[in-house]
C-alpha cells in the first residue's frame, strides 16, 4: 500500500451526510459531484422522458429509452472522475510550483560582461561633464 492519501480522505461529503444524498447520486458513487434533488431528477427522469418522446415521435428506436438514461449516467460519472484528477493535480500544484521557483531563483555565480555599445545606441562610460551653463529660463520668457 503506498503512502498517499485514501480514497475516502478525498471524499468532499463526510460519512453522515452521504445517507441524504440522492439516489441517483449514490448508487453513480458521486464523490467531487454534489447534484440536488432536481438535478438527479433532470438526469434521470428527465433522459427517460425525453427518450420516449424521440421514441414516441419515431425518431429514434423504442431502445433508445434505457440506453439515453445509461448514457447519461455515463457522461456524470466521467465528470466526477475529471473532477477528481482536477482536484488532485490542483493539491500539487504549490509543491511543483516551490520547486520551480526554487530552481529559477538559485544564485547564479561569476560575472558577465556587459558591452558598452548596443545595436543602434552608445552608451558612454562615464556621464558627460556638464558645462556651467545659464540658469535655464522661466516658463513665461521661453515664448
Amino acid at each position: 500500500m503506498t503512502g498517499g492519501p485514501t480514497r475516502t480522505a478525498w471524499a468532499t461529503l463526510p460519512a453522515y451526510e452521504e445517507r441524504y444524498r440522492p439516489l441517483y447520486a449514490r448508487l453513480l458513487g458521486l464523490r467531487f459531484l454534489n447534484p440536488g434533488g432536481v438535478l438527479c431528477f433532470l438526469f434521470f427522469e428527465g433522459a427517460v422522458a425525453l427518450a420516449v418522446l424521440l421514441a414516441l415521435a419515431e425518431l429514434v428506436s423504442w431502445w433508445a429509452v434505457p440506453v439515453l438514461p445509461l448514457a447519461v449516467a455515463v457522461m456524470v460519472k466521467l465528470n466526477d472522475v475529471v473532477a477528481e484528477r482536477v482536484v488532485r493535480s490542483a493539491a500539487l500544484v504549490p509543491e511543483q510550483e516551490r520547486d520551480r521557483f526554487r530552481r529559477q531563483m538559485e544564485p547564479v555565480v561569476g560575472r558577465v560582461r556587459v558591452p558598452h555599445t548596443l545595436p543602434g545606441v552608445v552608451v558612454a562610460t562615464a556621464p558627460p561633464q556638464w558645462e556651467a551653463a545659464e540658469p535655464p529660463l522661466p516658463r513665461a520668457a521661453r515664448h
